[in-house]
């Protein structure tokens, strides 16, 4: 069932439960994710990264993933992830992407509410949804031990983002970053119940690979009913290949089971834990 991101996030929002957004650059990537949300019963995103053209072209991904969530037995949003231009965003949106985020964190914060709200309103009377980014969400390797608020997202600067950009979700900078955790990141789970109850719309946990169970938990409990995860399934994927080598396998049609079973295994595991 093909939805947009307010559809599925405002339930979660209600349920404190969190769905989860996988990105996805292969049709055998996105086969396993809908299988696993189809197995635990729970909506889910599909997601395309503006930045992975290189490896799956934005035209390639949504002919197979527009008719997959559409087949799907759970609600599936199909989402343009990390979108840096208003022209690339609207180009989507008439591809037919379901949501899209319009990320302008590198702007100040004038210039940011400026280019989202006009997004926002272009996004919905297509019927789609909007997702935005507030604070800096750092690369894994910039992270250190100690908690480093530079760069995280203010509670009353969100409440009045919100207000101003009307969007549908908001991507918090809390400790978070993107990629590998060579350390456990130090989230600042006051922070998010802080910008929960200033923002009154479903938040966005950036960089979610990687993060242990219990603050996957903690996240959730916060106000996050949205994760991100890209490492995760692309491990596991690669996992996969490897297994059907290592028994022997020597042809793509004896690797791709292999790979879709780690994908789903992988992401099944996290629906999981997101649904509670």
């Amino acid at each position: 069932m093909l939805v947009n991101l307010r559809e599925i996030l405002e339930p979660a929002r209600e349920g404190k439960y969190a769905v989860g957004h996988f990105n996805t650059v292969t049709l055998e990537m996105a086969r396993a994710v809908i299988m696993a949300a189809e197995e635990q019963e729970m909506p889910v995103i599909l997601a395309f990264d503006e930045e992975q053209t290189d490896v799956c072209p934005m035209e390639e991904f949504i002919s197979f993933a527009l008719p997959m969530a559409r087949k799907a037995k759970v609600p599936v949003a199909v989402h343009y992830d990390h979108g840096c231009s208003f022209d690339g965003c609207i180009e989507a949106l008439k591809a037919g992407f379901t949501s899209v985020d319009y990320d302008c964190s590198a702007e100040n914060f004038e210039e940011n509410v400026k280019k989202v709200a006009e997004l926002t309103h272009t996004a919905h009377a297509f019927g789609a949804s909007v997702e935005a980014e507030l604070g800096h969400v750092p690369d894994a390797s910039e992270l250190t031990v100690e908690l480093d608020e530079d760069g995280f997202t203010l509670p009353d600067e969100a409440r009045e983002y919100v207000k101003r950009t009307h969007v549908d979700a908001l991507s918090i900078a809390v400790g978070t970053a993107r990629g590998s955790y060579s350390v456990q990141p130090k989230v600042d789970f006051d922070r998010i119940r802080a910008i929960s109850e200033a923002a009154d719309v479903p938040l966005t946990l950036h960089g979610g690979s990687g993060l242990s169970e219990n603050n996957f938990r903690k996240a959730i409990a916060s106000g996050v009913s949205k994760i991100n995860i890209l490492t995760d399934i692309n491990i596991a994927g690669a996992q996969g290949a490897i297994q059907a080598i290592s028994s022997g396998a020597s042809t793509m049609t004896e690797i791709i089971p292999y790979i879709i079973y780690s994908v789903k295994v992988q992401a099944a595991e996290k629906i999981r834990l997101f649904k509670g």
